[in-house]
């Protein structure tokens, strides 16, 4: 269980991690800059096992994986909203972020409500408003992806040859 930040429609990977901080490699030193055009007091307030909520099109603009990147290493549990950019929803899985996809969720769930998360049955359920929400469930082959880490220790893992 964890609390929200809540943001709206459109949040690009620009805002996620401006590119002016892009010169390092170290996903820690990058993750003190997470949501930082749009939120200056997001990495002093966000805790381990905290949300994101947002509205449509989450993670659009450029395809650097470094947005759910910093999001993830942020403390972030997992990202919900209306809908993502394809890039973003890809690289998210690719590095082990878990984003679900819910209009409800993204709708009725305000900044600071405590919310946990039933992965198997997609169920969001909202402790502070005693309501209860339906997210589209993670499949199969990407939730192993998700409990390897991200797509390259899943590889790793897998490889048999």
């Amino acid at each position: 269980m964890g609390k929200v930040f809540k943001y709206g429609d459109n949040v690009d990977t620009d805002v996620i991690i401006p590119a002016r901080y892009l010169n390092t490699s170290d996903a820690e030193e990058l993750a003190k800059y997470t949501m930082y055009d749009i939120d200056r007091e997001f990495v002093n307030k966000v805790e381990k096992g905290d949300f994101i909520v947002a509205g449509k099109n989450f993670g659009s603009g450029s395809s650097r994986e470094h947005a759910p990147l910093v999001i993830k290493t942020s403390g972030i549990e997992c990202v919900i909203a209306e809908s993502f950019a394809r890039i973003f929803y890809r690289n998210a899985f690719n590095i082990g972020l878990p984003i679900l996809e819910s209009k409800e969720a993204s709708e009725k769930i305000e900044a600071g409500d405590e919310i946990e998360i039933d992965y198997k049955k997609g169920i969001i359920k909202n402790k502070t408003k005693n309501e209860e929400y339906v997210a589209q469930i993670i499949p199969e082959f990407m939730d192993e992806i998700l409990k390897k880490g991200g797509l390259v220790n899943f590889v790793k893992e897998n490889n048999h040859e």
